[in-house]
């Protein structure tokens, strides 16, 4: 499987301009190409590289309305119309890409490396260093577990004191008392609910820092079929997701806990879905080119949930990052360019050029791995602020438990004079 495999298609019709006759078909945009496709003849009648895009406009012909054009290098000028659902979705998704640079400039030749490089040095020592933070993670985990529980415990605590109030009220009120409850109970009981007010702003307040953003990325949202494509972005944060409008409306947020599945289509296209019981699912679906930067924070965070489509195999079999902008025509302008923006002296020995193409070849840091390190560091950063997060949450649990043991505490002691007095 190549390059080819096409992220996204719209069937409609393309303009022949040599022939001045409209043909259907099929338009499609691939990691690094947008194509046209003849129905009859299957011939491709327009291809063209992302890179090479001028200009993308929905305009109006005297021939046919509502077309979709797109001007490419040369004033080479295509014109596509009658696309389904309709234009202004097509127009959407190849503007967005086209717009974030679908694919990294260049590639990373494979050959035998005599030492480990820069980028793989970094990368070594980035691994180290998430790997003690996981460990942290499950330990402060752990200690969390041990927090849940002793407030389980503190809670069934406050359980047998409210039983073992109740039984003392009826002890110090009888039926026959014709006064009603005592003064001074009446007072306890309003002690009672001031804390209980206390710790119901305290719960309120909990979790201010779930709602850090970890990742945010441009992209195409839809959230009924493809007829409703538009831009905006999705924001992935320590607690939820959230999808928002070009204007940063919010449009829905996921709870952490109410994601049901997400859906990956290919490394740019996913669909998160909440499902109800006799209601409708909600369902979103989300485009972008950034898409990857997302998914290693998403991988980490819904690892359960996450389901790979048959699609998704497709775009398995080549990397993200393909060498697009050195192959055809345009391969020798490009190494050229390439060799003049680099730093290298006008005229070189014949002795030292194969070390010299090497040092060219061989950056001490390349795309890939620039691209791994980014990818690693967003999980760092991830680890970071869900182990910030459960510290936050663990010192208000903290606060409650000192508080709860404090008023049991109080109630043990105001039941045993309460005793002591009844005998």
């Amino acid at each position: 499987m190549s390059r080819d495999v096409p992220i996204h298609s719209w069937p409609g019709s393309y303009y022949i301009n040599s022939e001045k006759r409209w043909e259907s078909g099929t338009l499609s945009l691939t990691r690094t190409m947008v194509r046209f496709v003849s129905n009859q003849s299957k011939e491709s009648l327009a291809s063209f590289r992302l890179s090479r895009i001028m200009e993308i406009k929905m305009e109006s012909s005297s021939f046919i309305f509502s077309t979709l054009t797109v001007l490419e290098e040369g004033n080479v000028k295509h014109w596509f119309g009658s696309l389904k659902p309709n234009r202004v979705v097509a127009y959407n998704v190849l503007e967005h890409f086209w717009r974030e640079r679908l694919l990294s400039p260049g590639s990373e030749p494979r050959g035998a490396e005599c030492q480990p490089s820069k980028g793989r040095e970094l990368i070594s020592l980035v691994a180290g260093a998430q790997r003690r933070l996981e460990d942290t993670g499950i330990v402060i985990s752990h200690q969390g577990e041990q927090f849940d529980n002793m407030m389980q415990g503190l809670e069934k605590i406050d359980s047998d004191l409210g039983v073992a109030d109740k039984l003392l009220s009826e002890l110090e009120s009888p039926a026959w008392w014709p006064f009603g409850k005592l003064p001074w109970k009446a007072q306890q009981e309003a002690k009672v609910e001031g804390a209980a007010r206390a710790a119901a702003a305290a719960a309120a307040g909990r979790g201010s820092g779930r709602n850090k953003v970890i990742t945010s990325i441009p992209a195409v949202v839809t959230r009924g079929g493809d007829s409703d494509l538009k831009p905006g972005c999705l924001l992935v944060l320590v607690s939820s997701l959230e999808v928002r409008d070009t204007n940063c409306q919010l449009l829905h947020r996921f709870e952490r806990n109410e994601i049901d599945e997400i859906r990956v289509h290919s490394p740019y296209e996913i669909t998160v879905k909440q499902r109800f019981i006799g209601k409708p699912d909600i369902c979103y679906r989300f485009l972008s080119a950034k898409m990857p930067e997302a998914m290693c924070v998403l991988e980490m965070q819904y690892k359960k949930k996450v389901e790979f489509t048959s699609e998704y195999a497709a775009f398995r079999a080549t990397p993200v990052s393909s060498p697009c902008d050195t192959e055809g025509p345009n391969w020798n302008e490009g190494l050229l360019q390439k060799c003049q923006d680099t730093e290298l002296p006008l005229e070189v020995p014949a002795g030292d050029l194969s070390q010299l193409q090497v040092h060219v070849l061989q950056p001490s840091v390349s795309q890939a791995e620039a691209q791994e390190l980014k990818q690693m560091l967003m999980q760092l950063k991830n680890l970071a602020l869900e182990a910030e997060t459960e510290l936050e949450r663990q010192d208000e649990v903290l606060d409650v438990l000192t508080n709860s043991t404090d008023r049991s505490t109080m109630h043990i002691e105001k039941h045993t004079c309460r005793m002591k007095r009844l005998l």
